[in-house]
């Protein structure tokens, strides 16, 4: 499946999306854990983003140095990826959304350009914005 994913990519710059794509997964895993503190009954991925206050965004990102919606974690982005028509920009307004999260913080200098390296409307991925969808929802399924 990583060879049907690869497709024309080069080996080194296919190896960027998915250290990239498994770095997504890594922090919204590890964010999501923060977000439940080892309740039960939360299932942070399941919440609207509306639910999260300005005051629930300011202590995460003073204690993570980031934030990260529901909608945006890895776990939603990879369920609706075969469907998401806008997969590619839905994906880097996430990755922007992420590293925006921290301005005016501390760890700001530290997060910004966390996903430099993932061009999600790079022609590698494909000539049309379907290819580029098709390519990097693979990517997601597959790291899923």
């Amino acid at each position: 499946m990583a060879n049907e994913a690869r497709g024309p990519i080069d080996g080194w710059d296919f190896k960027q999306y998915v250290l990239s794509t498994l770095f997504y997964r890594f922090i919204s895993e590890h964010f999501t854990d923060y977000m439940e503190a080892g309740d039960d009954t939360i299932h942070y991925a399941q919440i609207a983003d509306e639910v999260i206050t300005p005051a629930i965004k300011d202590d995460a990102v003073k204690t993570k140095g980031f934030f990260i919606y529901p909608s945006q974690l890895f776990e939603n982005a990879a369920n609706r990826a075969s469907e998401n028509e806008c997969l590619n920009t839905d994906l880097a307004h996430i990755f922007k959304a992420i590293e925006s999260s921290a301005h005016g913080y501390p760890s700001e200098r530290a997060i910004k350009g966390l996903f430099a390296d993932f061009d999600t409307t790079s022609n590698r991925l494909g000539n049309t914005v379907t290819d580029k969808n098709k390519r990097l929802a693979m990517v997601l399924v597959f790291l899923l």
